[in-house]
């Protein structure tokens, strides 16, 4: 069973800095595919930003620059710092786990993160 632990959201005030963390257990994690979602209210989730087991990542268009995705194979956790915070960062966060044959999608169960303006 694969599962995931995010933590770091919280409140910040524009213009500031936090870093998510999500634990990952049940898969080998080196192989995984890893990415943060994001959900703000009334609103669809959507990709922030990924990474693939070589390292290669991908970033949204409004959080390039801003935000940087990292992995730690030997701690099995993803890193998503976020620089330069803006109001509409204001949501929900979600870690998503791809393993091989990389057809499931492992979701934890997310973490505030608030930008007041």
């Amino acid at each position: 069973q694969v599962q995931l632990v995010e933590s770091g959201g919280g409140l910040v005030q524009a213009g500031g800095s936090l870093r998510l963390s999500c634990v990952v257990s049940g898969s080998i994690f080196k192989l995984n595919y890893m990415g943060w979602y994001r959900q703000a209210p009334g609103k669809q989730r959507e990709l922030v930003a990924d990474i693939t087991s070589g390292g290669g990542s991908n970033y949204a268009g409004s959080v390039k620059g801003r935000f940087t995705i990292s992995r730690d194979n030997a701690k099995n956790t993803v890193y998503l710092q976020m620089n330069s915070l803006k109001p509409e960062d204001t949501a929900v966060y979600y870690c998503n786990a791809r393993p091989p044959p990389y057809d499931m999608n492992y979701w934890g169960k997310g973490t505030l993160v608030t930008v007041s303006s």
